[in-house]
């Protein structure tokens, strides 16, 4: 059973999903839970790497809220220093996750998320038109993160916000060429338009578009920048 697979501490975690609940401390719960000290320390190491809880010297031991990101940041932080690739190979994964939800995460987006999208692309386009230039990559990965925003689905999020982490992390928010921005802004333009309209298909088709557009990127990029 997958439930054998998880440790005493998480089945105890699990046993307990209060969002914000203060745990008992260590000495307490290896009384109770039959497990030595030294082993649930291990344990939560473990947890706390995983973001399910967190540790602090006077609140002690709290679990949180779950999300799918820290272990996602984690092992892909490990990929990409055994191979530089697999960023490229994750994006692909993100671009058919964003295709796959598109439609059901769109439909239900509220008036305030499009103006909230709407702000976004402004933002950008006034950047872009500012002297100086400015490259508009917060408003990038929040008008994406926004639109997914409502589907409520940890693991989707978590793959999601991961990938803007590993974008981050090898300087694509730094590098880029401006005929490229603009054109990337254009498709965006394009996508929160239909968004707002309703024309949902229109707006699956510039994503599309769209996201083939980082791999062009990729390969054009200086031989030193590459990820």
């Amino acid at each position: 059973m997958a439930g054998n697979q998880i440790s005493e501490f998480m089945r105890y975690l699990a046993a307990h999903p209060q969002a914000e609940e203060n745990l008992p401390a260590l000495t307490s719960l290896s009384a109770e839970l039959g497990v030595s000290v030294a082993s649930l320390r291990e344990q939560l190491e473990v947890a706390r790497a995983l973001g399910l809880v967190e540790v602090r010297p006077r609140t002690g031991i709290r679990r949180l809220p779950y999300t799918f990101l820290p272990s996602v940041r984690q092992s892909l932080s490990y990929a990409m220093a055994l191979d530089e690739t697999n960023f490229q190979r994750f994006a692909d994964l993100r671009k058919h996750v964003e295709a796959a939800y598109w439609h059901e995460a769109v439909a239900i987006l509220l008036p305030e998320d499009h103006a909230k999208l709407k702000q976004l692309v402004t933002r950008a386009w006034e950047k872009l038109d500012g002297r100086p230039i400015q490259i508009p990559h917060e408003e990038h990965k929040q008008l994406h993160l926004v639109i997914y925003g409502r589907l409520n689905n940890p693991f989707v999020s978590g793959i999601l916000e991961a990938y803007w982490d590993a974008y981050e992390s090898i300087g694509l928010n730094v590098f880029t060429d401006y005929a490229y921005l603009r054109e990337v802004w254009e498709y965006h333009q394009r996508m929160v338009d239909s968004i707002c309209n309703g024309d949902f298909n229109a707006g699956y088709q510039a994503l599309v578009e769209h996201a083939d557009m980082l791999a062009d990127l990729l390969d054009h990029r200086p031989a030193n920048k590459k990820p």
